[in-house]
């Protein structure tokens, strides 16, 4: 009985999670045989790249126990700025470009600490303050573009996006790797890491013990603006474009990665390494089933249905952890 609940639990935690992908890939690479190409796996790690940076920052919100329902139009938002930036023609390009990444991070940063301000100071559950930061985030990006999408960027901008290290790894995934690596550095080995697992556990206890939780919980929000920054300019390197209407539905797959990596949506529990493998499980997913042929409609329905998966298997992992204790 014990060997089998530890095997459950590792099938729960990062390593059943990475047997889980590795499935996958043999799964589609036997249904699909243009799935298994060297080409197509620097397409997917293109794919991910987008989602797994705004999951790093989804993923401390998330062991706090809370969530950012605002990321996708926070992104839009700061694509126009960041668009308008580096389209500014009295601007040398290299200042040009930094002032759009500048742009982008800044408010991007400047959301989070909406939402974090607002949640701590008026005690508002996050789901209601960012799902009002996604409207007026929206709304911003609309007005602030007319309604409009920017293109035209300079081309070194462009060559950059496109660029790949050893014919196949692409510069964003890149990107989107070291925002990983350093979310899990400063998640596992810093102070600020542990108190975010701390909050996430038992904020009473943490706050009795003279700790500033809400310091710690603002600060969460605008890590996960300053990844939306970055993700945002991920998005206009790929795609060279700048849209108003960019980002939806990109919550919904970062709280999907996240919680299927692992983290508990009650807090206090997850690693930035099984929110990257759940980031990859939804792109070789989403992948795979194009290349096998459904339409755009079926991998909705196959998202919407991996989202209550992820709840649910969320809500198991909870049932299985107060077993063990008792």
């Amino acid at each position: 009985m014990i060997k089998s609940k530890k095997f459950i639990n590792f099938i729960l935690q990062e390593g059943g999670i990475g047997l889980v992908l590795l499935i996958l890939i043999a799964v589609f690479s036997i249904a699909a045989p243009r799935f298994a190409t060297v080409t197509n796996f620097s397409n997917i790690m293109q794919q991910i790249s987008i989602n797994t940076a705004i999951s790093v920052g989804m993923t401390y919100v998330i062991l706090l126990g809370g969530i950012d329902l605002s990321v996708g139009s926070s992104l839009a938002l700061a694509t126009i700025l960041a668009g308008k930036a580096i389209t500014n023609p009295n601007l040398p390009v290299g200042v040009a470009i930094a002032s759009a990444c500048l742009a982008a991070v800044g408010i991007s940063m400047l959301a989070g600490l909406f939402n974090g301000f607002v949640s701590v100071r008026w005690k508002i559950h996050s789901f209601i303050v960012t799902l009002g930061m996604l409207n007026m985030a929206r709304g911003a990006a609309l007005q602030i573009s007319g309604s409009r999408t920017i293109f035209a960027f300079p081309a070194v901008f462009n060559r950059f996006g496109t660029m790949t290290f050893f014919s196949v790894i692409p510069s964003i995934f890149i990107i989107a790797f070291v925002l990983m690596v350093i979310g899990h550095i400063i998640l596992r080995y810093t102070v600020f890491g542990r108190m975010i697992y701390a909050i996430g556990n038992n904020e009473e206890a943490v706050r009795l013990s003279g700790h500033n939780t809400g310091i710690y919980k603002i600060s969460a929000f605008v890590f996960c603006g300053f990844t939306v920054g970055v993700a945002a300019i991920m998005y206009m390197l790929r795609l060279n474009i700048a849209s108003p209407i960019l980002g939806v539905g990109f919550e919904l797959n970062a709280i999907a990665a996240t919680v299927i990596g692992g983290t508990s949506m009650s807090g206090g529990k997850g690693s930035m390494i099984g929110t990257f493998l759940g980031a990859c499980i939804i792109g070789v997913l989403n992948n795979g089933l194009l290349i096998i042929g459904l339409d755009d409609n079926a991998r909705q329905m196959v998202t919407g249905f991996i989202i209550v998966f992820a709840v649910v298997l969320d809500t198991y992992r909870e049932k299985l952890a107060k077993t063990q204790k008792e």
